[in-house]
């Protein structure tokens, strides 16, 4: 298993994301080969909610073509995944208590 800080990246913050955690959802930037076990596995230990997930879904986000790097070349920004932690009712993830 990978280290844990390896797995989970960051905290992906938007305003859908502000809206799931009244779900008690929570949305992560992780790493691009990491499985859903491993992810469950990586958030037990960081945030100490141990038994408390009820369910990780992931999802593979394209990056998109942005604008132009110089006068003939378009950029493009990376491809990500991104997980969504469900816990039980009642528990928090500190992380997201600060924002």
């Amino acid at each position: 298993m990978k280290d844990k800080y390896q797995v989970i990246l960051r905290p992906h913050i938007t305003e859908k994301s502000t809206l799931l955690r009244e779900d008690n959802k929570y949305s992560f930037v992780v790493s691009r080969d990491a499985t859903k076990k491993d992810i469950r596995r990586a958030a037990e230990e960081m945030f100490d909610i141990k038994g408390n997930i009820i369910n990780v879904h992931t999802m593979q986000v394209r990056g998109k073509v942005k604008g132009r790097m110089n006068r003939y070349q378009k950029g493009r920004r990376p491809h990500w995944k991104k997980a969504i932690i469900t816990v039980t009712e009642g528990t928090r993830i500190s992380v997201f208590e600060s924002i």
